[in-house]
């Protein structure tokens, strides 16, 4: 390996980094979209307007948000390609192949956004390009813990049970309450179609499916404690219940002040946060750190040398 591509590949980490950041304040930037009535600013894809890819005359408010939020794609496509050239030059296998899935959702992800705008934002495809944003950021944590930890051997057991079914459940909450926005009054354009279903009735199926969460994070946060689970497995479940409290106490105060922009803004952090948190947990608890080999060591110098 080239003195260039060593000294390259030394920012696979703070570009993991930036890849997980930069896909969570997507996911807040999409909801201003949403919140401030902007996701038709531009009414159609790829341009802007039928003669443009970028607005003419006087911005107003709505084509601003929508533009500048399409505009944030060149630069998840950078934070991406450095990542993956970074990966690369480790020669580590692993990471090459997680940075390139990473690499592949951003084009995945501004072609579902055109779609959305195509279909005058089907509330059902807003919620799939949302989803689309979680899996981004569960798989730049993936990326981001494999640099320091090369494909260590999964544990098994009633643990790594429980610690799939919170992340399921994690799952169940994102999709239902990407469910209760679509049946809610912030749809991205005031004559967009909402979902038809019931407000009331998918938020209380929403609430049963987080207090099912928290159960389940409780629980395996004891079960830690009870076999004496490593040290950031349990820092993980604590940050992860810690973060579910906070997003509970948003979505009900949201709920009862008619869901307020700012509250919205704060809650669609707090999903990105429970992406991210959660899948760190799954790996603390499926993979736990342990004393390295040689072998990791070797690959840990070739990343940081």
């Amino acid at each position: 390996m080239g003195v260039s591509q060593v000294s390259f590949a030394r920012y696979v980490r703070p570009l993991g980094w930036a890849t997980l950041v930069a896909n969570a304040m997507l996911v807040v930037t999409g909801g201003a979209v949403r919140l401030t009535g902007s996701g038709l600013g531009c009414p159609t894809w790829p341009r802007c307007t039928d003669q443009s890819f970028t607005p003419h005359g006087a911005l107003d408010l709505h084509e601003a948000v929508e533009f500048g939020n399409r505009m944030l794609t060149f630069v998840l496509v950078a934070i991406a390609v450095a990542t993956f050239v970074a990966a690369w030059q480790t020669g580590r296998r692993d990471l090459r192949r997680l940075a390139l899935w990473l690499a592949l959702g951003i084009p995945a992800q501004a072609v579902i956004g055109g779609i959305t705008v195509l279909t005058d934002l089907n509330p059902w495809i807003v919620s799939f390009h949302l989803l689309c944003s979680m899996a981004i950021i569960s798989l730049a944590v993936l990326f981001v813990r494999r640099i320091d930890q090369p494909g260590p051997a999964p544990a098994g057991g009633p643990l790594v049970g429980l610690a799939w079914a919170t992340y399921a459940a994690s799952w169940a909450v994102l999709y239902i309450g990407t469910v209760v926005t679509g049946s809610g009054p912030h749809a991205g354009d005031e004559d967009s179609p909402r979902n038809g279903l019931d407000p009331l009735q998918v938020s209380q199926l929403h609430a049963d499916s987080v207090f099912l969460l928290v159960g389940l994070t409780i629980g395996l946060l004891f079960a830690l404690a009870a076999l004496r689970a490593g040290a950031e497995a349990r820092r993980a479940v604590l940050v992860l219940l810690l973060v579910e409290l906070g997003q509970g106490a948003i979505g009900f105060v949201q709920y009862f002040t008619d869901l307020p922009i700012v509250l919205v803004a704060f809650h669609m952090l707090g999903a990105a946060l429970i992406s991210a948190v959660v899948t760190w947990t799954l790996l603390a608890v499926r993979t736990p750190r342990a004393t390295p080999s040689a072998t990791d060591q070797d690959a840990r110098v070739a990343v940081r040398a």
